[in-house]
C-alpha cells in the first residue's frame, strides 16, 4: 500500500510510505534535508511499522512540537488505525 501525506510544521513538503505485510518498504521526502533524510530512509526500509512508529514517535526538531521522523511515525500510525 501507498501512503502519501503533507506533513505539517517540517520543511519536507511531502512524505510517500510504501507499506507491504506491515514492513516499511520504501519512503521518499520530498523536499527538507536531504541528507537527513536518506539517512532515516535507509535505516527504516525492512522494518516493522510498530518498530518505526516506537523508535522515531515524539522526535522535535529545533522549537517545533514535531520533526520529519515524527511526522513518519504520525502517518503508519494512522495507517495502522485505518487498516
Amino acid at each position: 500500500m501507498k501512503i502519501s501525506i503533507i506533513p505539517e510544521s517540517v520543511c519536507a513538503k511531502e512524505i510517500q510510505i510504501e507499506v507491504e505485510d506491515n514492513i516499511v518498504k520504501d519512503v521518499t521526502f520530498i523536499g527538507g534535508c536531504p541528507g537527513n533524510a536518506l539517512g532515516l530512509v535507509s535505516l527504516v526500509k525492512g522494518m516493522e511499522v510498530s518498530s518505526v512508529i516506537e523508535k522515531l514517535e515524539g522526535i522535535l526538531c529545533r522549537q517545533r512540537d514535531t520533526s520529519c521522523p515524527d511526522q513518519l511515525a504520525k502517518a503508519l500510525t494512522e495507517h495502522v488505525l485505518n487498516a
